[in-house]
C-alpha cells in the first residue's frame, strides 16, 4: 500500500463512461445531460440508494462542498437501487425531496451506470475532471476533506490549462408542495389523546388533535439546525415516565426531549457530531457522539436507541445521564446470540412489549427482538450486566439476511418483508410491522409463528401507534396519518420473493486475494505514531464459506481461502483507515477517518477471479 499522491500532472486518469439511467433525470427541469454537456466542470458522481444510512451520511457530508464550489463542481447523484421498491421512479422522486438533495439525480433502476463504473458498494464517490477523466474513487464515509483538497487542486490545475468552465450548474429545484406534513417519520400518543408526529423533512415536530389531522401546534423553527429551537430530520419519539417526549434527532446525531406542557426542548445525549470507529461507546451522555439514532423506546428502565448509523442498539439512562452501546458489533448483517456479539443492519424501529423489545432491522428485512437471558442461554440477568447489555440476547422472528426480501406470508421461517421501518406491539401479544417498501402493514403472531398481512395500499408506512381499538399508521410518502380498524382476518396477497439486483462477483474456488485500496489524500499520510492506523475485518455468510482469512487485522490486504462445497455466499469486509496532515511543523495535525463496510455477494466458479479489489480511496490499478 502506498500512501503518496502523485503530482497533478502524473495523476492517473481513466476516461469516464457515459451516464445512463432508464429512469431519467431529476432536479434538472426535465433536461437530460451527457458528460459532454458537463465538460469544463468538476463532476462528482455519488452512487447512492435511499435505503442506505451511509448514503444519507454522505449526502450531509457533501452539502458544504456543494455550496462552496457551486460554480465549478457539479454533484450528480446516481441512484442505484438495492430493493425492488427503490427501482420505482416515484419512490426516487420522493426520496430526493425527503432528504433535500439539491443537485441533479440520475435514476438508474437497472444499475447500468453502476456497472459501467464497476461500483461495488453504497455509497461510492467518483471524481471526474473537467476533461472527462476519472481521477479518484472513494467508498464509504469520511471523505469530504479529501474531496475538498482534490477539488482545489483540480480547480487550480484546469484554470491554468484553460479547461475549467465556471458558471451556474444544472440544478433546478422542484416546485414546493403545500401540506400539513411532509414525509413524517414516527408518531406517539400524548396523555389526553393528541398525537405528536416527527415531520422529518420540515425539521419539526407537529402536535395533532385526536383526529390525526388538525394541527394544534408546530414545535421547532422548521430550519435545519442544532439550536434550542431547531431539529434536523427528527424521527423516533417515545414517552418518558415523567411525561416528556424523547426525540431521536437523527441528522443531529442527538437525543432531545420535548415537554408538551412547557414546550421546552433540551438536548440530553449526543454532541451533534457523528460517532466514528474508535470513539467512546459509553460515558456522560452529552460527551459521547451518536450516529443517526432512528427510533427510541422506553424499556428495562431506560431509553433504548435504534442506532441505525452504526448497526447497533444503545441505551440512555436519564437517572445517571449516561449512554452506552448495548447490542451489536457495528458489523452489518444478521447474527443472533449474546447482545454484544449480535449483528444488526440499520435498526430503524423499536417497540417495547413486556419481556421483549421488538426491532425492525431494515436492511436485513427482518423482525427481531431483544430479551433478558434465560438460564438456558448461559446465565441469568442482573442489574450490572443489564447496564452493559451483557444480560440480554438477540433473536430473529422473520428474516434471513441482507439480500433476500419480498412479500410472503405464512410460517415465519419462510415469510418475507421488504425494508420495514416500524414495529408496534398489539394488545394480544402479537406485533404489527410497518413493511415500508411493500406498502403494507404486516402481523407476526408469536404464539403460532405465522406472518399475515393486515393492510395494503399504504404508501411507505414508517410507524404505527395504537389509539383505542384503532391503529394509526404514519404513511410517510402520502404525508399523512391513516386510521385503520384492526381487522379480525388477514388480507390475502400474492407471494413474491426477491434478491437484490446487484450482480454477484464470480470468484475462483480456493485461494482469493483481498486488496482494500487506500491512498491517503494529498498532503496527508498514515500516522503510525500510536500504532496501526488501518483496520480490516473479514467474515462470511454462511460462515462455512470462509475456510481461512477471517477475523480482524491491521493490513488492508489479506489472503483468503474459500471452502469447497459452498457454492455461494456473502463476504463481509469492514475497512478503516486514519490519515493525518503531513506537516512536520504541526505538533497536533488534523486526522480524518475513512471507513466502509462491504457485503459482497460471491458465486464460486472455476473461471472466476482470484483477486477481489475494493476501493476505500484512490483507484484500483
Amino acid at each position: 500500500m502506498n500512501d503518496a499522491i502523485p503530482a497533478p500532472s502524473r495523476r492517473a486518469r481513466v476516461r469516464a463512461p457515459e451516464l445512463i439511467g432508464k429512469g431519467g433525470w431529476l432536479n434538472t427541469g426535465d433536461t437530460s445531460y451527457t458528460l459532454a454537456d458537463l465538460r469544463g466542470r468538476i463532476v462528482i458522481l455519488d452512487f447512492w440508494t435511499f435505503c442506505c444510512i451511509n448514503c444519507l451520511h454522505v449526502l450531509d457530508e457533501l452539502r458544504e462542498l456543494e455550496e462552496k464550489h457551486r460554480d465549478t463542481v457539479v454533484i450528480i447523484g446516481v441512484h442505484s437501487p438495492k430493493f425492488v421498491h427503490e427501482a420505482e421512479h416515484q419512490a426516487v422522486v420522493d426520496a430526493v425531496e425527503r432528504y433535500e438533495v439539491h443537485h441533479p439525480v440520475l435514476d438508474d433502476p437497472e444499475l447500468a451506470t453502476w456497472k459501467q463504473y464497476a461500483v461495488r458498494a453504497w455509497p461510492t464517490l467518483v471524481v471526474i475532471d473537467p476533461e472527462g477523466y476519472v481521477v479518484a474513487q472513494h467508498a464509504g464515509e469520511g471523505h469530504a476533506h479529501a474531496l475538498a483538497k482534490l477539488v482545489a487542486e483540480l480547480e487550480a490545475e484546469h484554470a491554468a490549462k484553460g479547461t475549467l468552465r465556471r458558471g451556474d450548474g444544472p440544478y433546478v429545484p422542484p416546485e414546493p408542495v403545500a401540506s400539513d406534513l411532509r414525509f413524517p417519520g414516527k408518531a406517539v400518543e400524548l396523555p389526553g389523546g393528541r398525537l405528536l408526529v416527527s415531520d422529518s423533512t420540515r425539521h419539526q415536530l407537529v402536535e395533532l388533535d385526536a383526529d390525526g389531522e388538525t394541527v394544534v401546534r408546530r414545535i421547532g423553527s422548521g430550519q435545519r439546525g442544532f439550536g434550542p429551537d431547531t431539529f434536523s430530520e427528527p424521527q423516533g419519539l417515545a414517552l418518558l415516565p415523567d411525561g416528556r417526549v424523547i426525540v431521536a434527532d437523527t441528522v443531529n446525531h442527538a437525543l432531545r426531549t420535548y415537554d408538551p406542557v412547557s414546550g421546552a426542548i433540551e438536548t440530553v445525549a449526543g454532541t451533534g457530531r457523528q460517532w466514528w470507529q474508535g470513539a467512546p461507546t459509553s460515558g456522560p451522555a452529552l460527551e459521547v457522539a451518536l450516529s443517526s439514532p432512528w427510533d427510541v423506546a422506553w424499556w428495562a428502565d431506560r431509553v433504548w436507541i435504534a442506532m441505525a448509523g452504526v448497526h447497533q442498539l444503545w441505551t440512555y439512562d436519564p437517572a445517571t445521564g449516561t449512554v452506552e452501546a448495548a447490542a451489536g458489533t457495528t458489523n452489518e448483517g444478521l447474527v443472533d446470540g449474546d447482545a454484544a456479539e449480535a449483528w444488526f443492519a440499520q435498526p430503524s424501529g423499536l417497540a417495547a412489549a413486556g419481556d421483549r423489545l421488538w426491532i425492525a432491522d431494515s436492511e436485513t428485512s427482518a423482525l427481531r427482538w431483544v430479551e433478558r437471558k434465560r438460564e438456558t442461554d448461559g446465565g441469568a440477568n442482573n442489574g450490572a450486566a443489564a447496564a452493559a447489555g451483557a444480560g440480554f440476547v438477540v433473536r430473529t422472528a422473520v428474516g434471513t439476511g441482507l439480500f433476500d426480501f419480498g412479500h410472503r406470508d405464512g410460517a415465519a421461517a419462510q415469510a418475507l418483508l421488504q425494508h420495514p421501518l416500524g414495529v408496534t406491539a398489539l394488545p394480544d401479544g402479537s406485533v404489527a410491522v410497518c413493511d415500508t417498501y411493500n406498502h403494507a402493514l404486516r402481523r407476526y403472531d408469536r404464539v403460532t409463528g405465522e406472518v399475515t398481512t393486515l393492510a395494503t395500499d399504504l404508501r411507505e408506512p414508517s410507524d404505527a401507534v395504537l389509539v383505542g381499538e384503532d391503529i394509526v399508521v404514519v404513511e410517510s410518502a402520502r404525508h399523512r396519518l391513516t386510521r385503520l380498524r384492526l381487522p379480525e382476518e388477514a388480507v390475502r396477497v400474492e407471494s413474491v420473493a426477491h434478491r437484490t439486483q446487484r450482480a454477484a462477483t464470480e470468484v475462483a474456488p480456493g485461494a482469493l486475494r483481498l486488496d482494500v485500496v487506500f491512498t491517503a489524500p494529498n498532503g496527508q499520510k498514515l500516522d503510525t505514531r500510536y500504532g496501526p492506523s488501518t483496520r480490516l475485518l473479514v467474515s462470511a455468510t454462511p460462515p462455512e464459506l470462509l475456510l481461512e482469512g477471517g477475523g480482524a487485522g491491521t493490513d488492508l490486504s489479506r489472503d483468503l481461502v474459500l471452502a469447497d462445497g459452498v457454492p455461494e455466499g456473502v463476504l463481509h469486509v469492514s475497512a478503516m483507515a486514519a490519515s493525518c496532515d503531513d506537516d512536520p511543523l504541526n505538533e497536533y495535525p488534523a486526522c480524518h477517518v475513512h471507513q466502509q463496510d462491504w457485503g459482497v455477494p460471491v458465486v464460486i466458479d472455476d473461471t472466476g477471479t482470484n483477486r477481489l479489489g475494493l476501493v476505500l480511496a484512490g483507484l484500483d490499478a
